[in-house]
């Protein structure tokens, strides 16, 4: 089941328990606008390329939309309409006043020089830079795309509209990006494993933990995890897996990493079989990477207790069910990995403001919204008597429903 198809699924189940109207529940699904353009650039060679670029705004009623921007050669309008559209519940779970977006282009980041990343973010914001706003619809980075793309969306923009620090979040410090940014996704993961092993009488300290993908998200929850005691076991990423029983050592990972190391390489674990990551034995498993990589074929396979979704949709509805069959605790992607919308948040304020908070403040904050979002969600699981992922969803689903009635939608 592909990325939109598991996402609507999860939202007309919510929709049930919540027994929202069947025209409002249909109003919530389409998309406010999807917007496709085409970007052609000079390669450094001299010739010409074309690429496809996209943005999925899906809803407004409680505030500004907001999603990043993907560059990833898998890029299409489905998977860009059910990431906008988990982005609208997503902000709704973290009780952030935004609404749902989400865009990219169809690339391969990796084959392109930075001059030419830079043409093709210049003329994708040229095509699409009256179509979003500060209190419009806000991009950030996603897969692909870093601080510096945003510069140049920032820089971009403001040739048309001014000065414009708010039109993006993920920027760099010195162009008004806010302080623990970097690290937010992360560590949102890894305050919410916290709430949620706090309700099953666990912490972090002596759990054995194994994290798929080690870009952004998976080695700052990595380290954070490591300095709270946890046991990193086993990691992988494109380039390979690695493992150690006794705990692999994440500075001197990092460190390797940061020297311009890969995995498979570092000296201080043993390679492992990528294909059995996700089953090795732990107690919580950390998906960082693409969706769709608990299916029905390895999820009877799974051996942890718990699993945090920090990747977007890493479990198709299919291996939920087995998985939920096993007695298997998911903490679903809409609320894992919200730390990065909620810190983007921090930063947008923090822009309109003009005035920039210190990091201790961001991550305070970050943990008292990651908190009280799983307070929240634990409150409908009771009400709704379903699991966290419909207990995320109802939360998120009832809050755009009510605010888009408030605003006179009329049925």
């Amino acid at each position: 089941m592909n990325a939109l198809a598991a996402t609507s699924r999860n939202f007309r189940q919510a929709s049930r328990l919540l027994a929202l109207d069947s025209k409002l529940e249909k109003s919530l699904l389409i998309p406010f606008r999807e917007i496709k353009v085409e970007c052609t650039i000079p390669r450094d060679d001299g010739t010409m390329a074309s690429y496809v670029g996209f943005r999925v705004q899906h809803d407004n009623a409680r505030g500004p939309m907001k999603g990043g921007i993907r560059y990833h050669p898998e890029v299409d309008p489905d998977e860009v309409n059910a990431l906008a559209q988990l982005m609208t519940w997503k902000t709704a779970v973290a009780d952030i006043p935004y609404g749902g977006a989400k865009g990219g282009i169809g690339c391969s980041p990796g084959e392109l020089s930075t001059s030419e990343l830079e043409r093709l973010t210049r003329v994708f914001t040229q095509k699409i830079h009256d179509l979003i706003g500060t209190h419009t619809d806000v991009p950030a980075p996603d897969m692909g795309t870093n601080s510096q793309t945003m510069a140049w969306i920032l820089d971009e923009y403001s040739k048309f509209h001014g000065h414009s620090p708010a039109i993006v979040t993920g920027k760099p410090i010195d162009l008004g990006g806010s302080l623990g940014r970097d690290a937010a996704t992360g560590r949102g993961v890894v305050f919410g494993a916290e709430a949620l092993l706090a309700e099953h009488g666990k912490s972090i300290s002596g759990l054995s933990f194994v994290i798929q993908g080690f870009g952004n998200v998976g080695s700052w929850a990595a380290q954070i995890l490591h300095e709270k005691g946890g046991k990193i076991i086993a990691i992988g990423d494109v380039t390979g897996a690695i493992e150690n029983p006794d705990g692999i050592d994440i500075p001197a990972l990092m460190n390797h990493k940061n020297g311009g190391g890969v995995l498979k390489d570092f000296k201080g674990a043993n390679a492992m079989d990528m294909k059995e990551l996700l089953v090795h034995e732990c107690d919580v498993l950390i998906p960082c990477a693409l969706g769709g990589v608990l299916h029905r074929e390895n999820a009877a396979d799974v051996k942890a207790k718990y699993i945090i979704e920090a990747a977007n949709h890493p479990t198709d509805p299919e291996a939920d069910e087995i998985l939920s069959k096993k007695g298997v605790v998911i903490l679903p992607d809409i609320y894992a990995n919200a730390g990065g919308v909620i810190v983007s948040y921090f930063e947008w304020v923090q822009n309109i403001q003009g005035f920039m908070w210190g990091e201790d403040k961001v991550n305070m904050e970050l943990q008292r919204y990651m908190t009280g979002a799983f307070k929240n969600i634990k409150s409908m699981c009771k009400t709704h008597d379903c699991n966290l992922r419909m207990g995320a969803f109802t939360l998120g689903v009832n809050r755009v429903a009510r605010a888009t009635l408030l605003r006179g939608w009329e049925a």
